[in-house]
Formats: C-alpha cells, sequence, structure tokens
C-alpha cells in the first residue's frame, strides 16, 4: 500500500469515500440508503511472504495458509463491514466482533443471513445482544454438487469480485488494517464503474 492510500487508511477516508458511494448506488437502485439485511460469511485467502505469523493461520478445511475475509454485505452484494484475520480464525468467534461493528453504523440492520457455519449460541447472542435476527440457510442433506443456495449467493458474487483484483488474489499486505482498506478500496473501484453507467444500477 503506498503513502497517499495509508494516510486515506488512517484518517477514515477510504471508509468514508466508500460508504458514501455506497449510499449514492442503493438510492440509484430503488432502495433505502440505508441497508436493513444482509448476509455474512467469510473466505480465506493464502498470504504473501510479507504476512507475518501474528497475523496469518493455516484454514484446515479449505487447507489454505494465510488470511480469512469476514465480510458483510447488503442484498445487492455492497460491503457494510469487513474485519480480515488469520485464517485460522473461527467465523463464529469473527462474527462476534464483526456483527457489532456493522450494527453500530447502520442501525437499521434487522436481519442477517448465513450459512451453516453460523449456528449455536451466536444466533441467540445476536438476538439478545444486538437484537438482530441470524438467518441460517443450511444445505439440504439430500443436495448433491453444486447448488445455488438461497441468498448465499449475494456474499459469494462479492467474493468473486474480489478475486478479480489482482491485488486481492492473495494476501500482500503487512497489516490487517491495510488489507480491509484494500478490500474497502476494490468495491470502491467497482461502485464508482456502476454510477458512471446510464440507468438504474445493477444488482
Amino acid at each position: 500500500m503506498g503513502p497517499g492510500l495509508r494516510r486515506w487508511r488512517d484518517h477514515g477516508l477510504i471508509v468514508e469515500f466508500h460508504d458514501r458511494l455506497r449510499g449514492k448506488v442503493r438510492e440509484k437502485a430503488g432502495r433505502d440508503p440505508e441497508p436493513s439485511v444482509g448476509v455474512i460469511d467469510s473466505q480465506s485467502v493464502k498470504a504473501d511472504a510479507v504476512v507475518g505469523a501474528d497475523s496469518r493461520g493455516f484454514d484446515g478445511g479449505k487447507l489454505i495458509n494465510g488470511r480469512k475475509r469476514h465480510a458483510v454485505v447488503d442484498t445487492l452484494g455492497l460491503l457494510l463491514g469487513v474485519m480480515v484475520t488469520a485464517a485460522d480464525t473461527g467465523d463464529r468467534a469473527a462474527a462476534r466482533v464483526l456483527l457489532p461493528q456493522v450494527t453500530d453504523v447502520h442501525h437499521r440492520m434487522e436481519l442477517i443471513w448465513a450459512d451453516g457455519g453460523y449456528t449455536g449460541s451466536l444466533v441467540d447472542h445476536c438476538l439478545t445482544t444486538l437484537a438482530l435476527v441470524l438467518a441460517i440457510v443450511k444445505r439440504s442433506d439430500g443436495m448433491r454438487g453444486f447448488v445455488v443456495l438461497p441468498k448465499r449467493w449475494i456474499v459469494e458474487r462479492f467474493f468473486a469480485h474480489l478475486m478479480r483484483s489482482r491485488r486481492l488474489v492473495r494476501d500482500f499486505e503487512r497489516s490487517t488494517s491495510s488489507a480491509e482498506a484494500m478490500v474497502y478500496w476494490s468495491m470502491a473501484l467497482l461502485m464508482t464503474r456502476r454510477l458512471a453507467r446510464p440507468g438504474p444500477a445493477s444488482a
């Protein structure tokens, strides 16, 4: 990350710029600037050699040594919050930190869709502590092969966009704060392109 982007990161300007763009994109799509529904998931990515042992780990499920991006997006697939951790950080543990951050900023949030990795005590915690319904979208035992699950495709498309950014194919950032800033920056570029198109913003 260059010195200019670092200054923007340290003064919160990347997130502020991103959030203003998101409100404009939502308005262009005929939505309220502030969302009430979101989707949460995580993505493990390999880490470059500059990533120290203190912020990298091994995701045994994905067989990836690196970092994990925990993200909440709205129903248009726009970013509401992201947290980068070592890849061995559990989804539920990260959600207990990320979801309060998201609800503190987005006061209309009332429902979050999630996969089976977020079950357990987290569901009750969200309801009693955050007044937030965490709805679990589970894969049926009868499903075979690749299946598009309701709501889940929204966040999967978000992660697919990140992987189209060469800087985000793996984690090249020394600090997790820089890694998070690069996710916001990638989405800001995507939204500027959407706003430049004539007509309503696409999902």
